[in-house]
């Protein structure tokens, strides 16, 4: 055999320097996450936060955001104008530095932003990039200024259009190229409203409007309370220990610290931190800070008050933190985000300057509102007992051998497979059809857990009273991740836990109460893909030996016209007096009550086989609208769930709830 030549030749012609921003087309990834849906409406978020930072700094008052009909996007402030004159470094102007520079911006100490929630500089170019057209248009001095670009390369000069009977500020139109976001350059209206609706919260006294002319939808959010109307918002639908709402606003240093903060007569904590309008979903040094006093400054109350007693335990966070709502925003200089995604704040003098803020304010607070404290108190006083309650009957479950993770339940059919990659976890309801699925199911990927009658409702109850719940204990010791404090995503035994209910109002309710257990207590498993909604079919029609089903009344209708038609083509004769069912040669039409009527064989062709079944992944896409639906639908306020029932009673279904 030959001996292979192997090149081994390394020169500076196999040196490739990427120019400009062929860097940015060359790996988009590495600027805004990803080429699909996320990073596409990254594009508009980058060039609405600049908006955003104008007017942070005080020099804005309206943003407008504008979906075009023609597939763009337009996005204009009124604030003071990207600067147009030329750029000593570049010899450039200024707006054409900005949006074809990377790390050309006003946001690196030079004067141009104190506190910016961008911190790269490399936004707007980075959509110019990433466009096959951008236009920048910019009024200085009631002068009208305009350029375009194509893939980020200037086409012509900049240029100066006269003079305009209008304010200063910058819009920026640009179109998303197709070369690059292959998998859709379609812009998501409630995206941009969400977005849009949260940075309103965020920057009180900013007037934001955002138009669909694809749909002619339009709204526009304004809130003079800014984050008290954020708390506002978070709370709908839940019963307020007091109207109010704790606010503080306070200058230290060269930063800003705001809080509010309202409590509810829920047993979920929402707490929402912000550095410079940025969401730091993984907390950081502001958040470390904001906990530590609020549980300093509540224990001091209740031992100064009386009503923690001395020989009782202080109360620990969580206790303090039920059925809190707040929001934390602090505005700084020079942020230090953790990694891209900014999830994380890590500046050390944060910490300090939130717990300064809070141990003054929020004691001032309590103080002057001795009836709220005294609430406040109370309802940790009673999270407190009902932790030891829960501590007790967990302590009790894990000797009976229910969760230590070595003992299944026995009405659990576990699969064979060892993989919880491969293996997936039915949760039927009803003997009946847990027994069908049992004889359909493929014994090595797929376990199957009956469940008898309705799981309790989480939403009004505390981990002590779940843990007296047969069919939680069962399913949690099923998917063996634990509960509460004892979670651990590491352990779930099936990466696919499908939800299997009969296609009616009572399946659905059970579907609905558990995504709410899924929610509330396991939602590391929601996040990571897991949950599934099995979608069992409604008719079976036959034709003769051969078998047809459909999923809706639609699908049914266009079966049987399918069928009509195949029959015309063919020459059969068909009588125009017959119903269409006959028109269509179908000799049996069934609709489904239930999964207990199928037989095993039918179950698994329909609803388990992996080659026919439809199968609806469970996703949180809007994590406060999806609280916002379980409070309606799972809470105490009968008049909201009959208010959104009645409104959605001809249309509701499952899929349109996105959670």
């Amino acid at each position: 055999m030959a001996k292979q030549k192997i090149d081994n030749s390394y020169d500076a012609s196999q040196i490739q320097v990427l120019e400009g921003l062929d860097p940015v087309r060359k790996r988009p990834g590495m600027y805004i996450g990803s080429t699909g849906y996320d990073g596409l409406h990254h594009l508009i978020k980058e060039i609405a936060d600049n908006c955003v930072d104008e007017a942070i700094a005080g020099f804005a008052t309206k943003i407008n955001v504008t979906i075009l009909a023609d597939g763009g996007v337009k996005v204009s402030d009124d604030g003071r104008g990207i600067p147009v004159d030329k750029h000593p470094k570049t010899g450039l102007s200024t707006l054409e530095t900005a949006l074809t520079v990377l790390h050309a911006g006003g946001k690196f100490g030079g004067g141009g932003y104190k506190v910016s929630s961008g911190l790269h500089g490399v936004g707007s170019s980075v959509v110019n990039a990433l466009s096959t057209k951008l236009i920048a248009e910019v009024v200085r001095d009631n002068q009208l200024y305009r350029i375009e670009f194509a893939q980020g390369v200037t086409q012509g000069t900049l240029q100066k259009l006269g003079k305009i009977d209008s304010v200063n500020g910058t819009t920026i139109i640009f179109y998303p190229d197709p070369t690059i976001f292959k998998e859709t350059v379609e812009f998501d209206y409630k995206w941009v409203v969400n977005y849009l609706r949260h940075q309103a919260y965020l920057t009180k006294g900013v007037y934001v409007s955002v138009v669909d002319e694809r749909t002619n939808e339009r709204e526009a959010f304004y809130f003079e309370g800014g984050i008290q109307s954020y708390v506002k918002h978070l709370n709908v639908g839940k019963e307020v220990v007091s109207e109010n709402i704790f606010y503080v606003e306070k200058q230290i240093e060269d930063s800003m610290v705001e809080i509010a903060v309202q409590y509810n007569d829920t047993y979920v904590e929402i707490v929402k931190p912000f550095a410079n309008n940025v969401l730091t979903a993984e907390g950081g040094t502001h958040l470390v800070g904001f906990r530590s006093a609020l549980t300093r400054v509540i224990n001091d109350y209740a031992r100064k008050s009386g009503l923690l007693k001395e020989k009782e335990d202080n109360l620990t966070g969580d206790d303090i933190r039920e059925g809190l709502t707040a929001i934390i925003l602090v505005k700084l200089p020079d942020p230090q985000f953790e990694g891209q995604t900014k999830a994380k704040l890590g500046n050390p003098e944060v910490r300090r300057y939130v717990e300064q803020v809070m141990n003054e304010y929020f004691s001032y607070y309590l103080d002057e509102n001795p009836n709220v404290a005294k609430q406040i108190v109370g309802k940790a006083l009673l999270a407190a007992r009902a932790r030891k309650a829960a501590r007790a009957a967990r302590d009790n479950v894990i000797r009976k051998g229910a969760l230590d993770g070595m003992s299944l339940p026995g009405k659990l059919a576990d699969c064979s497979s060892k993989s919880p990659a491969d293996s997936e976890l039915y949760i039927v309801e009803g003997d009946s059809a847990g027994g069908s699925a049992k004889s359909g199911r493929d014994s090595k990927t797929q376990a199957i857990l009956p469940l008898r009658g309705k799981v309790l409702n989480v939403e009004r109850a505390r981990l002590d009273r779940m843990l007296g719940n047969n069919e939680i204990v069962s399913l949690i010791r099923a998917m063996g991740v634990g509960i509460s404090d004892q979670f651990d995503i590491s352990g779930l035994r099936y990466h696919r836990i499908i939800i299997m209910t009969d296609a009616d109002v009572d399946g659905s309710h059970i579907a609905t109460l558990l995504m709410t257990l899924f929610f509330r207590y396991m939602r590391e498993v929601v996040d990571g893909g897991h949950i599934y909604l099995a979608k069992p079919p409604l008719f079976l029609l036959r034709v003769n030996t051969k078998k047809y089903y459909a999923y809706s009344d639609d699908e049914r209708d266009a079966i049987v016209d399918r069928l009509i038609a195949e029959r015309t083509e063919k020459g059969i004769k068909i009588d125009p007096n017959d119903d269409r069912t006959k028109q269509a040669g179908i000799t049996m039409l069934q609709r489904y009550k239930g999964l207990g009527e199928m037989d095993a064989e039918q179950l698994w062709d329909t609803t388990m086989n992996p080659e026919n079944r439809v199968l609806i992944q469970v996703r949180v896409e809007d994590a406060e609208r999806s609280d916002a639906i379980f409070t309606k639908l799972m809470g105490d306020q009968v008049d909201l769930r009959k208010a959104f029932i009645q409104s959605r009673a001809k249309s509701l279904n499952l899929e349109e709830l996105d959670v």
